[in-house]
C-alpha cells in the first residue's frame, strides 16, 4: 500500500492520515462482483478520472471534466459500450450522470472492470457524495460532500482506491 492510497476499511475511509465516515454498497464488500448485486468490489482500483457539475461546483482539480446534459454511464450488459460514458440519445439502459439530486455533483472514477469490460462483472465503481451517513449505495463508495471535495483536491496521479 502507498501513502497516496485511499483505503476503505470495514468501518471507515482513510486518506492522507485522516479517517472519514463512508458508506459502501447495500450488498456489502465482495470478492465476486456482478452487475446489479449492489456490492462493492474489494481490491486495488486506480483512479482514472474525475467528473463534476460545473453549474454546481467550481472545478475541483485541473484534470476534472464537466458533466454535461445528456451524459450517461452504460450499465446494460447488452450494450457494446457497457461500462463506458455515453450520451443521449442512447438505446441501451444507462445511468444519468447529471442528476437532480447532488449525489453525482462530483464523481471520482475508478478502473473497476474498465476499459475492457467483462460483461456482467459490474459497471462503474465511483466515489461520490452519499445520500446520508449509513445509507448504502448501489455498489460505489460514498462520503459526505465536504469530505469528497477535500479528498478530490488532494488526489495524485498515482492515487488508488483500495477496498479491503
Amino acid at each position: 500500500m502507498k501513502s497516496s492510497d485511499i483505503v476503505v476499511t470495514p468501518t471507515q475511509l482513510k486518506f492522507m492520515n485522516r479517517a472519514f465516515p463512508r458508506t459502501v454498497g447495500r450488498g456489502g464488500i465482495t470478492n465476486r462482483k456482478a452487475e446489479g448485486d449492489g456490492a462493492t468490489p474489494c481490491g486495488t482500483h486506480r483512479i482514472v478520472g474525475m467528473l463534476y457539475r460545473p453549474d454546481r461546483l467550481k472545478k475541483p482539480a485541473d484534470w476534472a471534466l464537466p458533466i454535461r446534459p445528456g451524459d450517461l454511464w452504460s450499465d446494460d450488459v447488452t450494450d457494446p459500450d457497457y461500462n463506458m460514458m455515453v450520451k443521449t440519445p442512447h438505446k441501451y439502459r444507462a445511468e444519468t450522470l447529471r442528476r437532480a439530486d447532488p449525489m453525482y455533483d462530483l464523481i471520482i472514477l475508478t478502473d473497476w472492470n474498465w476499459p475492457y469490460a467483462v460483461k456482467g462483472r459490474g459497471s462503474a465503481i465511483f466515489m461520490h457524495q452519499w445520500r446520508g451517513k449509513g445509507r448504502p449505495t448501489a455498489g460505489c463508495v460514498a462520503v459526505s460532500r465536504r469530505d469528497l471535495l477535500w479528498i478530490a483536491a488532494r488526489i495524485f496521479y498515482d492515487t488508488r482506491l483500495v477496498i479491503r
